[in-house]
């Protein structure tokens, strides 16, 4: 997803967008601009490629204005280029805009603009936002049967309003006008902006990463509204001009927990971390002395809960990895019927709601479009929604029912790790939660707790075999054809093995139940193609060490994820990466580890920037 920094205030702009727009390199993107506003007017500099080469023009550039707006692209509508760089500014080149969405109508738009006397200089869709502003804040008839202030700041404000409500689509933006370098328009529809209220400055972002260096207090916009920012403060809206009481709320992560605190990379950071990452999301809900389980995000409806007649998880990506695995466990711990459905296609198909339907949707950003609108059409059709997000005040996690929030802090890497550890435990506890009000035992609850209270310091020893994994990936890195097997609770651990190694290290990778690859993989076994199986200790042991002799006697190479003190399984394999042992339905939280692992260490080794990888964004907010 694009990114988009605004700044308001006594100092000068520039830097602080630049910085800004660093802290948001994470998100993807192809291109950087940005645009002031100077005593000479309205200036705007863009680049293709990194933000350092935006840096390199803006060198010997002097400029002193405390207005301004920045953008990292990422290509939806127009390939990379220059032209079609943001900020957009429109035909008379007094406005710029940024942007974040797809508009869906700009083609119609694009059209009437023209017939108006626009002119376009990129392919984007964005670009007509700026135009169709211009073209209302132009027009002076229109803006005086509006009711309009007629000074320039009223007029922008009016002609702002005007044009969003022509949009179709989704979008964050921010404008800015030549003519009013006292005043900053904010709004969104889909994609997430977040104002920051610093000391008689103002920060506008994408992302709380943006803001946090210089204020932890931020208003959370929602869908259909709109800011307006002057020097003297800021008045909150909807786009049809209905006051909105604006809630300033405390952003929970501060300037450290977003830096690489002596890592080389931010998933490598966040790889080590989830011993306290994952202790954090635990902490203050397993109460192991008394036995309980105390999740406040969903208290208020827990009947609903513990009473549901089937679960419905929707996610994406990774998230739906976790999901999968909450589908084993609720069904194994509650007793509930429990299905996974890619968000991406719920809502285009006729999802069957009954009474008795708890929709539960995960997603890391909680901004992710296509979770966003399963949620929405899930509670269109009367299910009670629960939301597994990890930032606060996001979108999903204002508009679920209820929900927990997964406390890992901060995930800056593209290919999430410790939000999937996070989500894992989730999933766990809500599940260990219900089935301890529907049949299970006080006696086997706290086998549970016991064993989930361990799981942070098991991973402090299975991130010990980093140097151990990275000699395996060094040997069989340069291979570009991969296999995940697994099993049971280990089959999605494998599907979410396949994804890292192609995120970041982009080898074709695939991920696939163990007992599946005799139905048509093994085709593709061949002593060129390493074969990764997840094979602990557990109930579907046996099967899969048969699974791994079919490879091995077709020549493929084994490298396996076992449990440790088993050393029979050297018998079948070439490499092998120890977990400490655990109950069955909390080994995902392990044995996951070493593939995030693995995943880096290949990335790394072929020479890709594993926290930029290619055609990826953070957080999908475009369809």
């Amino acid at each position: 997803m694009c990114g988009i920094v605004a700044y308001l205030g006594h100092q000068q702009a520039d830097s602080i967008l630049i910085e800004g727009l660093k802290r948001l390199e994470y998100r993807g993107y192809d291109s950087a601009g940005i645009a002031t506003i100077e005593e000479s007017g309205l200036v705007v500099y863009r680049s293709v490629g990194r933000i350092s080469g935006l840096e390199e023009i803006l060198t010997d550039k002097q400029l002193n204005g405390t207005l301004g707006i920045a953008h990292t692209r990422w290509a939806t509508h127009g390939k990379p280029s220059n032209e079609n760089a943001h900020p957009h500014v429109d035909y008379t080149g007094k406005i710029a805009i940024v942007h974040n969405g797809i508009i869906e109508n700009y083609l119609t738009l694009k059209k009437w603009l023209i017939s108006k006397g626009c002119t376009f200089s990129s392919e984007t869709d964005s670009e007509i936002i700026a135009n169709l502003i211009s073209v209302f804040y132009h027009d002076e008839n229109h803006l005086k049967e509006s009711g309009t202030d007629m000074s320039p700041a009223g007029k922008l404000e009016t002609a702002t309003r005007l044009a969003l409500r022509e949009l179709v689509g989704t979008y964050g933006i921010t404008v800015i006008c030549r003519d009013v370098p006292d005043t900053l328009i904010t709004a969104r529809r889909g994609s997430p902006i977040i104002l920051g209220v610093g000391d008689e400055e103002f920060i506008v972002a994408s992302d709380a990463a943006a803001i946090v260096k210089h204020t932890t207090q931020a208003i959370y916009l929602g869908d259909n509204e709109m800011a307006v920012i002057t020097r003297d403060g800021y008045h909150t809206s909807t786009i049809e001009n209905v006051p909105v009481a604006a809630r300033i709320e405390q952003i929970e992560y501060s300037l450290d927990e977003i830096e690489l605190a002596g890592f080389e990379h931010y998933m490598a950071k966040e790889i080590f971390e989830q011993p306290q990452t994952l202790e954090a999301c635990i902490s203050g809900r397993l109460d192991l002395t008394e036995g309980r389980i105390q999740l406040g995000g969903i208290a208020d409806m827990s009947r609903q809960l513990v009473r549901a007649r089937r679960i419905l998880i929707t996610a994406c990506g990774t998230a739906w990895h976790a999901g999968l695995v909450g589908e084993y466990i609720f069904e194994e711990l509650a007793g509930i019927p429990t299905e996974v459905d890619y968000a991406s296609e719920f809502r285009y198909r006729n999802p069957i709601i009954e009474d008795g339907t708890i929709h539960i949707v995960i997603s890391q950003s909680g901004e992710t479009i296509d979770t966003l609108a399963a949620l929405r059409e899930a509670k269109h059709r009367g299910a009670m929604c629960l939301g597994i997000v990890n930032s606060v005040g996001s979108t999903i996690a204002r508009e679920t029912d209820c929900g927990i929030y997964l406390h890992v802090g901060p995930e800056i890497g593209v290919a999430s790790t410790k939000a999937f550890t996070g989500q894992l435990a989730v999933l766990t506890m809500m599940a260990l939660y219900v089935a301890r009000r529907r049949h299970m035992s006080q006696h086997r609850l706290n086998d549970y707790i016991k064993a989930m209270v361990e799981i942070p310091g098991k991973i402090k020893t299975i991130l010990k075999q980093s140097d151990t994994i990275r000699e395996a990936a060094h040997q069989y890195s340069n291979r570009e054809n991969w296999l995940f097997l697994g099993r049971g609770y280990q089959f999605p651990v494998a599907l979410e093995g396949a994804l890292k190694l192609k995120e970041i290290s982009y080898i074709h990778a695939e991920g696939l139940p163990a007992a599946e690859m005799k139905h048509g993989p093994i085709a593709l076994i061949t002593p060129e193609m390493p074969v990764v199986f997840v094979a602990p200790r557990c109930a579907q042991y046996e099967k899969v060490v048969g699974n791994m002799e079919e490879v091995k006697a077709r020549g493929g190479i084994i490298i396996a994820v076992a449990t440790e003190g088993d050393d029979g399984i050297k018998k079948y394999a070439d490499h092998v990466f120890y977990v400490p042992h655990t109950l069955d339905e909390l080994q995902p939280m392990l044995t996951v580890i070493p593939l995030q692992l693995l995943a880096y260490h290949a990335a790394v080794i072929r020479g890709h920037d594993v926290d930029k990888p290619r055609n990826l964004a953070k957080s999908v907010t475009v369809e």
